[in-house]
């Protein structure tokens, strides 16, 4: 296990993170790359739990999403059946990330992101674009970029698609869709391909 967490996480996490899976035992899988998620938490149904987590995560988003979903695995031991992302959930994801929140395993600069976030997790952390930008910084080098960086009227392709970037409202941004004509809101870090004109 040990060989396999290191290609995935910081070296300095792994003696905690195999601490977990020896007092919450689950099937962990690595998966493919999936558009809508990062990772999952599941009963099987023989009863035996299953965490998968996507393969192409950075280091620190992986290791941010396994704790997420190793929350819902002891929340799921300790309450049963309870709402996803509820209080339950939420104190104890606060609880698994305390020991991981320092300097060894996280960069500085990310300290802050985790730490305000922590105060009231998100169901996903593409629901903090503030997190969610700052752990795309440790992202290997892409031709993709966030759609909050292309210029309002520049162009871009989204799942083979073109559109117009549009206002920004609060969190998302109006974008039209050229081939229907239609409207959509794109999470500020929604990552598009740019097109120069």
């Amino acid at each position: 296990m040990r060989t396999t967490l290191a290609k995935y996480i910081p070296e300095q996490s792994i003696d905690k993170v195999i601490a977990l899976t020896k007092l919450h035992p689950t099937y962990l899988k690595i998966v493919g790359d999936r558009k809508t998620k990062y990772g999952d938490f599941r009963v099987l149904s023989s009863k035996n739990t299953q965490i998968t987590i996507n393969h192409n995560l950075n280091q620190y988003q992986f290791l941010f999403t396994l704790i997420h979903e190793f929350a819902h695995l002891v929340t799921h031991k300790k309450y049963g059946h309870v709402q996803p992302h509820g209080k339950e959930w939420k104190h104890t994801f606060q609880h698994l990330m305390l020991p991981f929140l320092n300097p060894d395993i996280f960069p500085l600069k990310l300290l802050p992101y985790l730490a305000h976030h922590l105060k009231n997790p998100k169901a996903s952390t593409g629901a903090d674009v503030y997190l969610t930008y700052a752990l795309k910084q440790y992202d290997q080098a892409s031709e993709l970029t966030q759609v909050f960086k292309i210029p309002e009227n520049g162009q871009f392709v989204f799942n083979k698609t073109v559109y117009l970037r549009g206002r920004k409202r609060r969190t998302r941004i109006e974008c039209i869709n050229l081939k229907n004509k239609q409207t959509y809101l794109f999470n500020l870090n929604a990552e598009v391909l740019p097109l120069t004109k």
